[in-house]
């Protein structure tokens, strides 16, 4: 089921109105059969995966609380399953394949053993976050809990379920438990955030993910088509990733559930750290949590912590994908925030403008490795010089390029407003501006008709999934 769909509208109305006349108890139920239904409704056996991952880790977690002296023994066990679960799915026919490479090369015979399991939506976010349950409760940073049903519906809670923000236990798990009030301002923040998001996905994403999906679709692209598709791209995976956030964000809190922030405006970053502040906020933090911190993190010498960044990189870049595109996008941010530590320039602030558009520039060079799975093409790809092109193809560059930018305006306003001190939709549900309420409402659903109105003009005729879905 996705967000932009008639089963979900249907869904959402539905369920919000018998959630809200159940008390704590039988709420925490029904939303874990509806988080499960939700999962469930296009492949059935989707929530078995997601079942397991949840019984292990809460087992492990209990185990880890009642048995201190075996409690590492319970933790390697719910990290072998969570990642033998991913392991399976995502990487097995990549590994075995490059095994069989590799061994064709040196001339031994390896046949190839391909499982072809269709990769399960949302894997990768929530085993990444039922496994930092248990991690959290074996470093004693949060308790175990002991009603499954508490700890599964944590696990399984449907809006940010396929594509994230990955929510921490303490910060999550205490929403679960607690008394939940409905609060019609609070309903409307979100349904102004909702649309917000269907806005970026359905007339911004959408838009020019057609526009990268033709370009890349070129076998051999001329220079200037082919970073007009780059900038595409780099255009609909912001909007098409934050849209959904945006979407998970809003219908969260129509249960009373506050999730975090998962993007800052990052294509206004000034350097590669102030990126990853701003990007993902969510998958950052976890793999500075539990990967860089508990190599090092910053606590040694600089050859160290370039070691223990770049390792986190990559494994950040393979988290993506089983291609080897993603470890070198990996290898790539990694590189950059290793130099950038290394230089540490003070630029005067007259010239962050330079540096944003600097770091964005950096930033599309990614999504060209990102995009590209084929290294080969890739190769091909940061080949092309400009010189090369013709004036035909030139203009024909310049074209996508202003369509490109054109559908994505109302992202880089909203951005600059927001960067500037004003209106931030996407923060709209956890700061409200104390105005008057019938001003307030009047804005709010005027603004909402517009972004409706618009949506029903320009919206994109080829429907196109979340990207992170492949995730």
């Amino acid at each position: 089921m996705i967000f932009h769909s008639l089963e979900f509208a249907i869904f959402f109305f539905i369920s919000v109105a018998i959630y809200w006349r159940l008390p704590l108890a039988a709420q925490n139920v029904f939303l874990l059969v509806a988080s499960y239904v939700f999962y469930g409704w296009v492949h059935p056996w989707w929530p078995v995966l997601l079942l397991i991952t949840t019984v292990v880790d809460y087992w492990s977690a209990r185990r880890i609380a009642q048995r201190p002296d075996q409690k590492k023994k319970w933790l390697w066990l719910s990290i072998a399953a969570n990642l033998g679960l991913l392991g399976v799915y995502k990487y097995f026919d990549f590994f075995v394949g490059n095994l069989a490479a590799a061994g064709a090369a040196l001339g031994w015979n390896i046949p190839p053993i391909a499982l072809r399991l269709a990769l399960p939506a949302g894997i990768s976010f929530y085993t990444f976050q039922s496994m930092s349950y248990t991690i959290d409760v074996y470093r004693g940073h949060a308790p175990a809990r002991t009603r499954f049903v508490d700890v599964a519906a944590f696990v399984s809670f449907f809006p940010h379920l396929v594509a994230g923000p990955i929510m921490r236990a303490t910060n999550l798990l205490p929403q679960v438990e607690r008394e939940r009030s409905f609060s019609p301002a609070a309903a409307r923040d979100a349904t102004v955030l909702i649309v917000w998001g269907l806005f970026k996905k359905l007339v911004i994403a959408d838009n020019t993910g057609v526009i990268a999906n033709k370009v890349f679709a070129l076998q051999h692209p001329d220079f200037f088509v082919l970073w007009a598709g780059v900038f595409a791209f780099a255009i609909q995976i912001y909007a098409d990733f934050s849209a959904y956030t945006d979407i998970a964000r809003g219908v969260a809190k129509w249960y009373g559930f506050d999730l975090i922030r998962n993007f800052e405006r990052p294509y206004l970053a000034s350097g590669p750290a102030d990126f990853w502040h701003r990007w993902n906020i969510s998958l950052s933090t976890w793999f500075r949590d539990y990967v860089f911190i508990p190599l090092g993190g910053s606590r040694r010498g600089p050859g160290r912590v370039a070691a223990n960044l770049m390792i986190t990189f990559l494994v950040s870049g393979f988290w993506h994908g089983a291609s080897w595109n993603y470890v070198l996008w990996g290898a790539y941010h990694g590189s950059l925030l290793i130099i950038a530590r290394s230089i540490r320039l003070r630029v005067p602030k007259s010239l962050r403008p330079l540096q944003v558009v600097g770091m964005f520039v950096l930033t599309c060079i990614g999504w060209l490795i990102f995009r590209e799975t084929e290294l080969t093409q890739l190769i091909a790809d940061v080949s092309l010089v400009p010189s090369a092109s013709t004036p035909l193809e030139r203009s024909a560059g310049l074209y996508l390029f202003l369509l490109a930018l054109l559908y994505s305006v109302p992202l880089w306003l909203h951005d600059l407003w927001a960067e500037l001190g004003g209106l931030d939709l996407t923060a709209s549900i956890d700061r409200p501006e104390p105005a008057p309420r019938w001003s307030r409402v009047a804005t709010q659903a005027a603004l909402c008709g517009v972004m409706f109105a618009v949506i029903l003009v320009l919206r994109s005729q080829t429907a196109l999934n979340f990207i992170y879905f492949a995730f």
